[in-house]
């Protein structure tokens, strides 16, 4: 699945249940995200996180696409 600047992704593992980014940028194999949404830790929403571009699955330890970045038209 291709990562896009502006998606918004969703933690698959269960110790931070329901917590969302939105991808800022993209360079040298990371994903500079923006945490959106924490129920279980709201102090971080907002700070900003760096996450390996190749976390990016479906799986227990990745992430879920929740939805596409919008576009500009």
């Amino acid at each position: 699945m291709d990562v896009k600047v502006n998606q918004v992704w969703e933690d698959n593992d269960r110790r931070v249940k329901g917590r969302r980014f939105r991808v800022d940028r993209i360079d040298c194999g990371l994903v500079f995200v923006t945490v959106i949404e924490n129920p279980e830790a709201p102090e971080t929403v907002g700070r900003v996180r760096r996450i390996r571009l190749d976390r990016f699955r479906p799986t227990s330890t990745g992430y879920r696409l929740v939805s596409e970045a919008k576009s500009d038209v």
